[in-house]
């Protein structure tokens, strides 16, 4: 079998003519404002530092562009041809300095464009998608995508700038911030109810209908089989979904009894919690891409979705569990009416 050459000059030949690469912008502008100066001297006071000091930046300049950039003499310093072509590149390089610095001012303050929030399909559904209602009031000029899935997204490798679930995150350079944590528990729909009876004991519930999401994050097999070991899963589960949407509504319809966080009581639904002692917690975490916290934008949304879970404000988030039938008497807050149809603390 015959084997192409390549033609031209070996590759590893080439090393010495590759473009270097320019770590310090620093050094490039002391050369522009030596040329504007006129000589060594007059740059150094108008930088403020030493004329050695100048000296120095610009040799380091020379030696990383590989050619003499001035001759000095006893008559001052004069650019070379070289020098001269390389006057208009740094000037462009200024150029694009101030445009960069006049962008951050003029975006910042505007507090404008778009910001990407990953959130368990459950928490983006019914809890944060009617609030940020409220937040674009307040920001009109932020388009917020907000992406609904069960699947985590990795803000590292900018899947999202924002991320919200309820496993916590593991790698080390992630930003990490407990929002609260989610206490589920089981209820049924009144129409279920008047078909089938209400369960009052653990022993009643083996002797219902279940319904349960089956998705990342959910950990609905775990449960299963801790709350009712070496029973099949066919002998009580009559439907399986992958939504909390659908989850809720074949409860709310009365396929059978679910499982719900217990903030449901306070978003209205259709739904009534159920006196049995059956109960599980899923801790609530807000992860984000260290960069992020540097963009105004991110930062204010980062700020709202903290409040939006403050435990101190609506207790069905807070380390303790909290009956629905109790959260009345603990929610100090106001009228929740603005913010969610057909709220109301029965």
């Amino acid at each position: 079998m015959s084997t192409v050459l390549k033609r031209g000059v070996p590759q590893e030949e080439h090393q010495s003519e590759r473009l270097p690469a320019l770590a310090d912008w620093d050094i490039a502008r002391v050369f522009l404002e030596v040329v504007r100066c006129g000589s060594f001297r007059s740059a150094a006071e108008r930088l403020g530092q030493s004329i050695n000091s100048v000296r120095r930046r610009v040799d380091e300049f020379e030696h990383l562009v590989g050619t003499t950039l001035f001759v000095r003499d006893v008559y001052g310093t004069r650019l070379t041809e070289e020098g001269l072509r390389m006057v208009a590149g740094v000037e462009r390089m200024e150029t694009a300095a101030f445009d960069l610095l006049r962008e951050r001012y003029q975006v910042a303050p505007a507090m404008a464009g778009e910001v990407r929030v990953a959130v368990t399909e459950g928490l983006g559904t019914f809890w944060l998608t009617p609030r940020l209602v409220e937040f674009q009031r307040t920001y009109p000029n932020i388009m917020v995508d907000l992406h609904c899935d069960m699947e985590s997204a990795d803000v590292l490798r900018h899947e999202a700038d924002i991320s919200i679930q309820l496993s916590k995150p593991t790698a080390q350079e992630v930003k990490i911030v407990k929002l609260g944590r989610m206490h589920v528990m089981l209820f049924a729909s009144q129409r279920y109810i008047d078909a089938y009876g209400r369960p009052k004991c653990y022993d009643d519930i083996k002797k219902h209908r279940l319904v349960m999401q089956f998705a990342h994050q959910t950990a609905a097999k775990e449960i299963f089989e801790s709350w009712f070991p070496g029973v099949p899963q066919n002998e009580l589960l009559v439907m399986k979904t992958n939504t909390s949407s659908s989850n809720y509504w074949a409860v709310a319809k009365g396929a059978g009894i679910g499982l719900f966080p217990t903030y449901a009581y306070a978003l209205g639904a259709q739904i009534i919690p159920l006196q049995v002692d059956l109960h599980r917690e899923f801790d609530i975490w807000l992860s984000y891409h260290p960069g992020s916290n540097r963009i105004a934008r991110c930062r204010r949304m980062i700020d709202w979705i903290v409040e939006a879970f403050n435990p101190s404000k609506y207790p069905w988030f807070r380390d303790e569990f909290i009956h629905p039938s109790d959260l009345e008497t603990q929610y100090k807050g106001g009228p929740l009416a603005n913010m969610f149809e057909g709220f109301s603390m029965r």
